[in-house]
């Protein structure tokens, strides 16, 4: 794969990150004919991403970002036409690209020849002429609100009729809206339209020192803060040469699994509530608060927003904490095995699950699945296997895979993953070395660029970190991997009834804040 760059002027550079990744930089010719290298090496797309660097030298710039088996590929296109940015589109080749370059044009105002460019995250709370990530808007500035018609895709023919659902859900389910055409009670087709939590992330990272970044980080999706902070954390600390003390990194990686363990204990909950089992919802809640108190009274905190910090962690675990984890994880142990047999012998829980929501594996490959919806369709990728950072390197990671792609495999691999988790937390516990938990994080080199990558419980979480001078941030762009499977969510629900929707989408269990930014 490396040969294919060969030709690319400057050559490829090593990427500075936690992973292994290279950064290439490719002019407008060179672009398209990366990515058609990377398609045909079966990459998966990682994400796309846009930055103004008119300030610095006269350019716009975009990025893709691709994970191959053993490190990432970061391709840089800088754009010299600055009166009309323009790209060649990904999409042809990796749809999961079409929203991100919808999302470039309404922050950046860089176009591509993409088909569908309607406004994604705009929702007209700024005008059509204001990209709010270039350097010159102004994050202060008020407009207001108008409001147009979204031209949602019209399906016609007899019998077809239209179900608007949101953007406002019961509940606490952030806003997303979804437009079902169906005949009688089948779906025939799902449109999504989101981008309605997005809160100006990019531009409120510009605004920030670095040594507060994290922190924001930790808040870009609620139950993935352990994965943010620790990807942001691992950025900087990459382009700073920072070397955390082994103790510090073993902490990280048993508050990622329990942070794991929590939302899968919470979705195999909820859906056997779905499926009209509320003592699955009772039992498995109970056991995710329990691990939730643990991490309270052991880590500070019932959600880990503030545990992960640059350097290290926040705090160490007190003396008696491996006699009580090690309990903890024994009653979980067997209480999630005796969920899982009640669950796997429910007629009518199995009912519900079996070829529901079918996700096969060519459909999940061609259409970029990523991390536990990717598992559940046969798809290997989980970076702990695949590219293990420490101290996942010295760990025997056990990969969660099925290959039916319904809801039932999505439940089996959350099963899976629990088990795994447990087994992991107690091998961590068993190697947890005596020492310090922080180490000093200098000030990153103006324009140093780094990369953390991290498999959240979803699938990989990424940070790119670009350094501004004095201690600032000039670039932070955040990435989740519910861009790549919110898409698929459209396609699983094909041919299902509109009474399945809730325990398919429970299933797949995307983010709408993780996503919007």
């Amino acid at each position: 794969m490396m040969m294919e760059f060969d030709r690319f002027d400057p050559p490829p550079a090593k990427f500075p990150g936690n992973v292994p990744a290279i950064r290439v930089q490719a002019n407008a010719d060179h672009w398209f004919a990366a990515a058609e290298a990377l398609h045909a090496a079966h990459a998966h797309f990682l994400s796309l991403w846009g930055a103004d660097d008119r300030d610095r030298d006269n350019c716009f710039r975009i990025y893709g970002a691709w994970l191959l088996p053993d490190r990432v590929v970061v391709i840089e296109n800088a754009l010299r036409d600055v009166a009309n940015p323009h790209y060649a589109s990904l999409a042809p080749l990796f749809p999961a690209a079409s929203r991100m370059q919808r999302a470039v044009y309404d922050l950046l105002g860089i176009s591509t020849e993409e088909p569908d460019m309607r406004r994604w995250l705009r929702h007209d709370g700024w005008p059509e002429s204001v990209f709010p990530l270039r350097r010159a808007f102004d994050g202060n500035q008020q407009y207001p609100v108008t409001s147009e018609p979204y031209p949602f895709v019209q399906v016609e023919g007899d019998g077809v009729h239209e179900i608007p659902v949101g953007p406002v859900h019961a509940g606490t389910i952030e806003p997303g809206h979804f437009r079902f055409s169906v005949v009688g009670e089948k779906v025939l087709r799902l449109e999504e339209r989101l981008g309605y939590t997005h809160k100006g992330v990019g531009k409120r990272f510009q605004a920030m020192p670095q040594a507060e970044g994290h922190w924001l980080a930790a808040r870009l999706c609620g139950d993935s803060a352990v994965a943010f902070s620790w990807a942001w954390c691992a950025a900087l600390e990459s382009i700073t040469d920072t070397l955390c003390p082994p103790r510090a990194i073993a902490l990280r990686a048993l508050a990622l699994e329990h942070e794991r363990m929590a939302n899968h204990l919470g979705d195999l909950g909820a859906l056997g509530n779905d499926a009209g089992f509320a003592f699955g919802l009772t039992q498995f809640s109970r056991l995710k608060e329990d691990l939730l108190r643990t991490g309270a009274a052991l880590f500070g905190e019932r959600y880990l927003m503030n545990f992960i910090l640059p350097g290290g962690v926040a705090r160490d675990l007190p003396a008696h904490a491996s006699a009580l984890l090690s309990a903890q994880y024994l009653k979980l142990e067997e209480s999630v095995a005796g969920l899982r047999s009640i669950y796997d012998e429910h007629a009518g829980v199995q009912d519900r699950f079996r070829e529901t929501g079918r996700l096969d594996h060519a459909p999940a490959e061609q259409l970029g699945a990523l991390g536990l919806v990717a598992r559940a369709s046969g798809i290997q990728c989980d970076l702990r296997v695949n590219m293990p950072w420490p101290p996942y390197d010295g760990l025997q990671v056990q990969p969660a895979l099925q290959t039916s792609g319904d809801v039932a495999a999505r439940a089996q691999v959350r099963f899976d993953e629990v088990f795994a988790s447990l087994r992991l937390c107690r091998a961590l516990l068993a190697d947890l070395s005596a020492g310090p938990v922080h180490a000093a994080v200098p000030i990153a080199e103006p324009g140093s660029m780094g990369i953390g990558l991290i498999e959240g419980w979803r699938g990989p979480v990424l940070i790119v970190l670009e350094a501004g001078p004095e201690g600032s941030i000039r670039n932070c762009h955040a990435h989740d991997p519910s861009w790549q499977n919110w898409p698929l969510l459209e396609y699983a629900i094909i041919g299902n009834l509109v009474p399945d929707f809730p325990l398919i989408n429970k299933s797949f269990n995307l983010s709408y804040s993780g996503q919007d930014g």
